[in-house]
């Protein structure tokens, strides 16, 4: 035991499991558009009004292009713009840009290819020549739409979301019985994303993802009075600092998702999912107080064992 470290801190570890479904759902209409076009200089300019919102959604498409065109991700130019250029990709929201997004990357990717094979001429810039002079279209563009259906409420049948994410964490917690302070020792996170597209970036996800369940499940509360948010600022609303979170152990369960492209899933909400519960049921494992109010503040962590001792009593 380090110096100063508290005899009453309990150590206990808990699991939690996820299945969380990709896109918007239930049938309603998810649908991406992107373009793929042959510039003169014999690189591929990708159109797609997908935002990033720092998941990494360019870097994935890029990765995407590059694949399917056999060319190298420095020769794909991503190209964020606006609905009056192209038809919309959808929300950076519901999982969903690398898997449905992803796709219509994909198939705009491969016409151009199908159409660049046709000349017979290896070299891209050549190629765009070869193609301009016969009137061969340089542009390609594609499209996709999620596969969902609503749910009959009364046979219970339907295909609400297409595909499933899956992920169990392992967390060990000690929590000491004097403060009721919930320390984190350690995070494991497995996860079944499909196919992983880029390994960094998505271990990178499932950290973060990871930061924001302990956030959510010891520390985050808003607290409102009278409709008034009264904890506006970081000095009184808590979050996780580098501190708190310890390393984040990634495993990926990659089981390959026929309908992805290249056989990749959702990523970005199911990295954070599992972490609360692992971390409630770590709490009970290690002073036998179950917390069903989040965050599980040090404060209703010792009112529930003070309950505890007044039954035992």
């Amino acid at each position: 035991m380090n110096e100063g470290e508290s005899i009453l801190k309990k150590r206990g570890v808990g699991y939690a499991c996820m299945i969380y479904g990709t896109g918007y759902g239930n049938g309603f209409p998810d649908e991406s558009r992107a373009a793929a076009e042959l510039s003169s200089d014999g690189k591929v300019i990708v159109f797609v009004e997908a935002t990033d919102v720092g998941q990494g959604a360019k870097n994935i498409m890029r990765q995407i292009a590059g694949e399917t065109l056999n060319m190298s991700v420095e020769d794909i130019v991503i190209k964020n713009i606006n609905t009056s250029y192209m038809m919309d990709s959808g929300t950076a929201a519901a999982s969903r840009q690398t898997y449905n997004t992803g796709n219509a990357v994909l198939n705009a990717c491969k016409k151009l290819r199908e159409s660049i094979e046709h000349t017979g001429i290896e070299d891209k810039k050549k190629a765009f020549s070869f193609m301009i002079d016969n009137s061969i279209k340089t542009r390609e563009e594609g499209y996709f739409k999620a596969n969902t259906t609503s749910v009959n409420l009364e046979t219970g049948e339907g295909n609400p979301y297409w595909p499933y994410t899956f992920s169990t964490n392992k967390v060990v917690v000690e929590v000491d019985d004097e403060t009721g302070k919930v320390d984190v020792i350690e995070v494991i996170a497995c996860h079944d994303s499909g196919k992983i597209i880029n390994p960094l970036m998505a271990e990178g996800q499932i950290e973060g993802g990871a930061a924001m369940g302990i956030g959510y499940g010891i520390m985050e509360e808003v607290i409102f009075n009278k409709g008034i948010i009264k904890n506006q600022n970081f000095n009184d609303y808590i979050i996780p600092t580098s501190k708190d979170v310890p390393k984040v152990n990634v495993i990926f369960v990659e089981e390959t998702e026929d309908s992805g492209p290249y056989g990749a899933k959702g990523l970005g909400e199911p990295s954070m999912i599992s972490t609360a519960p692992a971390i409630i049921n770590a709490i009970y494992d290690a002073v036998g107080v179950r917390i069903y109010d989040l965050p599980a503040s040090p404060e209703k962590i010792l009112r529930a064992l003070a309950d505890k001792r007044k039954k035992h009593e």
